[in-house]
Formats: C-alpha cells, structure tokens, sequence
C-alpha cells in the first residue's frame, strides 16, 4: 500500500515567502543605528524584533534589528560598545513594557536617591560587626 502525500501539506511548514525580501543594511555609525532602529520599533512595535548574536570566531557582537521589510545591522568589536548595547537593550525592553524610557517615573527618582540606612551610622555598624565575630 503506497501512501502519497500532498505537497502542500509537507511543504507548509518549509514556505519560505520571497516575494518581500527584507532590505538589510549596515550601519556603522552608533548613533544612526540606535536613531534608525527606535524608529523602526515605535513604527511597527508588533513586527519588530531585535536579535544580538556574538561571533566568537570573529571576536564580533552582531545587533540586527529588522520588521521584515527592513533589517538594519551593526557589528562591533570593541568593548567600549557594551554600554551602548545595554543602552539599547533598555530602550527596546522599557518600549516593550509600554513605557516611555525618556520619561522619568517618581518611582524610579525615588530609586535613583540614596536612601539612609543603619550602616550610616557608625556605632551601629561596630556593634553589629562585633556581635557576628566570634573566636574559633
């Protein structure tokens, strides 16, 4: 008994849609790529995603963010970049959550503000270090 299967069944899964290919684009400036992929973002929010693959073999850290009709890229192998990437990460993560991360909210101010606590004062800390010391 043969069994045949139809090609739109097994191939369902495997389309692959070309009539769109995603424009992708390498930027090399910092300031663009971060500019260009808010925008992408607060345009498409539902479509846009955000990818950062690390080549080791390349010693490369690969941010691609892209909504399928345009894929923006940016590489770097410097260290000083991490703080630009976690920059980012923030941004995108906080648009995600549906809040504005230029907008400072009175719990994050109130996070922000040293708060005072026992180990300001200085007998308390002694005391306090002296009670868990004990000689073996």
């Amino acid at each position: 008994m043969t069994t045949t299967h139809s090609p739109a069944r097994t191939s369902h899964h495997l389309r692959i849609h070309t009539d769109r290919p995603a424009r992708r684009v390498y930027l090399e400036d910092w300031d663009a790529f971060f500019a260009e992929a808010e925008k992408m973002f607060l345009s498409h929010p539902m479509e846009t995603r955000y990818v950062m693959k690390y080549r080791h073999c390349d010693g490369k850290i690969v941010l691609k963010v892209t909504n399928d009709k345009t894929c923006l890229k940016f590489q770097t192998d410097q260290a000083s970049d991490i703080k630009r990437l976690d920059k980012l990460n923030n941004v995108f993560l906080t648009r995600m959550c549906g809040k504005d991360p230029n907008e400072e909210t009175t719990e994050d101010a109130m996070l922000e503000r040293p708060k005072s606590s026992d180990r300001d004062d200085p007998e308390k800390v002694n005391s306090s270090s002296k009670k868990s010391r004990k000689k073996r």
